[in-house]
């Protein structure tokens, strides 16, 4: 079984407080498959230039990430320069070069159509619907997008959201689709759109799964250490999705464990730059810090009732 994601592939320049890396692997394709190799076998589509480190494409070979769909065109691979400050929820963009990603038109090899799970990455939506309409009915379908994207093609948006089964959206990002200030009413109008399932990340305050029956909020990890934020989302959906795929379980009990797997994948990506951190973990790693967000949220159900 397998994931198929299509994305970003790009060259990082970040600064925050505790260091500085120049042209190192970004992209939200790159975070999502790294984070989802741990669970299961990944199908990358994304272009990058003449100008791609070797290292780079070993790298990602190397977590048996297929780079079948990985397009290599003349011109210079996406370039983003960022810097964070202590508050590490935001950053600031110092340039955004989208050189060959700027004419990027995924082609989906015919190995990886019936991928039966697809994470549609960070894109334009009407790629996203593109590349759905290029795969043969997947069992799952999850799809991120960012602000950018609802400012500029908000009913492309809306259109691609009806063929979705889980949204991945953060807090600003959910408000802002819907023009609903409350988070409660966002979600129930997201998820009218088409999705069964409504993931809003939140940063450091962790992350929100809403269904039409339930609703499960889910911590952040609380870190002694904490280097880059860059790619967290998308660590935490490889996670998410790379779990749900392993387990081959959507039912909502599997979905709550798989928010956790998607927590404790971006608390590691914070860890260091890049993947660096991402890409040198073990299982008895992943599976230790699970069973601490566990503990985090654990509590008793009273043993009498409360008097005054």
């Amino acid at each position: 079984m397998s994931i198929l994601v299509v994305g970003s592939v790009a060259l990082d320049t970040v600064k925050t407080p505790f260091g500085q890396v120049i042209d190192v692997l970004g992209g939200s394709a790159s975070y999502f498959s790294t984070a989802a190799s741990y669970f299961s076998d990944i199908n990358l589509v994304a272009v990058v230039g003449e100008d791609f480190p070797d290292e780079h494409v070993e790298l990602m070979k190397g977590r048996n990430i297929d780079l079948t769909g990985l397009q290599r065109m003349p011109g210079k691979t996406f370039r983003w320069v960022g810097e964070y400050g202590y508050d590490l929820n935001e950053a600031r963009t110092h340039s955004t070069c989208l050189n060959v990603f700027e004419s990027f038109r995924p082609h989906i090899p015919d190995n990886y159509k019936d991928s039966p799970y697809v994470f549609l990455a960070n894109i334009d939506p009407e790629l996203q619907l593109d590349v759905l309409k290029q795969v043969n009915d997947p069992e799952l379908v999850a799809l991120d997008t960012m602000n950018f994207w609802i400012e500029g093609k908000a009913e492309a948006l809306r259109e691609t959201l009806r063929h979705v089964n889980v949204l991945i959206i953060n807090e600003a990002e959910a408000r802002q689709l819907t023009q609903e200030y409350h988070l409660l009413h966002a979600a129930r109008a997201l998820l009218s759109w088409g999705p069964w399932a409504l993931v809003i990340k939140r940063g450091s305050y962790g992350a929100l799964l809403f269904t039409s029956e339930s609703i499960f909020s889910a911590p952040a990890y609380i870190m002694d250490k904490v280097f880059d934020p860059t790619g967290a989302g998308d660590s935490f959906a490889g996670g998410f999705m790379g779990y749900l795929e392993n387990t081959h379980n959507t039912t909502e009990a599997s979905i709550r464990q798989a928010i956790i797997f998607g927590s404790v994948m971006a608390s590691f990506n914070c860890e260091n730059f890049s993947v660096q951190r991402l890409s040198n973990l073990t299982y008895q790693e992943i599976e230790q810090r699970f069973r601490e967000f566990r503990q985090l949220t654990h509590f008793d159900d009273l043993t009498g009732s409360i008097r005054r």
